[in-house]
């Protein structure tokens, strides 16, 4: 996952680098976004591996789904940003990377929440 992670934010950030305006700013914040959502989905899935029930590997499950939200919300920010720059940043654009980015944050939040959950299915089953 890691990986994939570094290879995604990589291809992200060669394609931010072109891009400007508050278009590049929200293309950068859904990528944020969705690193962070990344890590809590490895975080939920580290409490998933090491607990192994069914609790812990829905909630693991759930914080993978958020995480790839976000990384789609930060491909549509980071499209947007592009666009801006390609032909203009219209406002319509800069509402489009900034939607996407807020996308990708949402689906950060859920992603920490999935990870907490999995983490307190975890501590259940050792009680």
């Amino acid at each position: 996952m890691n990986f994939t992670r570094t290879l995604l934010a990589s291809g992200l950030v060669a394609l931010l680098a072109a891009c400007s305006n508050g278009a590049q700013d929200s293309a950068q914040d859904a990528q944020k976004s969705a690193a962070d959502a990344q890590q809590q989905a490895d975080k939920a899935q580290q409490a998933a591996d090491q607990s192994q029930n069914a609790a812990t590997n829905q909630a693991a499950d759930q914080a993978q789904q958020s995480a790839d939200q976000a990384k789609d919300a930060a491909a549509q920010a980071s499209n947007a940003a592009s666009a801006s720059t390609a032909g203009g940043a219209s406002d319509a654009t800069k509402d489009a990377a900034a939607n996407a980015a807020d996308q990708a944050d949402k689906s950060a939040d859920q992603a920490k929440d999935a990870a907490s959950n999995a983490d307190s299915a975890k501590d259940d089953t050792k009680k």
